[in-house]
């Protein structure tokens, strides 16, 4: 499989110097909509079953593979069907945006307590739909430390989206979180932590020289700016757009763009591939 083809100096650079010193670069990679396929219900999605197997492939000539997503980490490992997979027991999967964290080699997550404002947001968002007449339109997903609302089965989902952005804002602040939007979701969450940060942190804790980051939605630009500040340390880094019809501000920012989650599965496996002949 042939390799990709960075189409700025920088990703090029990045792509190099994971190829020149595998061990000291890190993957990592968002989870809906660049492992997994989107599906109308979250709670259908599953990565996808070639990129897992690129994955396990690649993650040994690695310093580190690192999952970064919005859901709790517990429930990507069920859906990306990570734990016990023969080359990623180093796997570490960060959840809630950094927030919580589970480590292939122990089987565990660490996470902090629930703020008192997402339990508040909990019991408020059910009357705030009500009362915007969208309680049929949208579907609440608990996520255990933030509450998202998503307008995908809506007559219109953008156009009910948009309707929420402000109220939602509104009930956030009063609560003290965050809204975080994606595609055709809006979850408030707390604040103190987002993909950049968890990208930042992590990528210094395994000494990284080379990073690579994939992601598809709104959430992500914060790690693909963590990768330009990496660059300005020295960090050598390539961004990869998972595109989609529905988010382009990615695109426009990538290093790299492939055609959805199975354009991603191709890209780990071409690196594979790449690193295991070299070896």
């Amino acid at each position: 499989m042939d390799l990709p083809h960075p189409t700025t100096t920088a990703g090029k650079a990045g792509l190099s110097a994971l190829l020149d010193a595998p061990a000291r670069a890190v993957v990592a990679l968002d989870f809906d909509g660049t492992l997994a396929p989107i599906v109308d219900d979250p709670r259908a999605a599953r990565a996808d079953a070639d990129a897992v197997a690129a994955l396990a492939r690649l993650a040994p000539h690695l310093a580190a593979v690192v999952v970064i997503t919005g859901r709790p980490a517990a429930v990507a490992v069920e859906y990306g069907g990570f734990a016990g997979v023969p080359g990623l027991d180093g796997l570490v999967v960060l959840g809630h945006y950094g927030l919580e964290r589970w480590d292939a080699a122990t089987g565990r997550v660490t996470a902090p307590d629930v703020p008192e404002g997402v339990d508040a947001v909990r019991r408020q968002l059910p009357g705030l739909l009500d009362s915007l007449g969208m309680a049929d339109t949208t579907w609440l997903e608990d996520k255990g430390s933030a509450v998202a609302v998503h307008t995908r089965r809506a007559p219109d989902p953008q156009a009910a989206l948009d309707a929420l952005r402000t109220p939602l804002a509104e009930l956030a602040a009063a609560n003290g979180l965050a809204v975080e939007p994606g595609r055709y979701v809006l979850e408030l969450r707390p604040t103190g932590m987002d993909k950049g940060q968890a990208l930042t942190a992590f990528a210094a804790e395994r000494s990284a020289t080379g990073v690579l980051f994939a992601g598809d939605d709104l959430g992500d630009l914060a790690a693909f700016e963590a990768v330009q500040r990496l660059r300005g340390e020295g960090v050598a880094g390539l961004t990869v757009c998972s595109a989609s019809a529905e988010v382009r501000e990615l695109a426009e920012r990538a290093d790299l763009v492939v055609p959805g989650p199975p354009g991603v599965a191709a890209l780990l496996a071409a690196l594979a591939d790449h690193l295991d002949a070299e070896a």
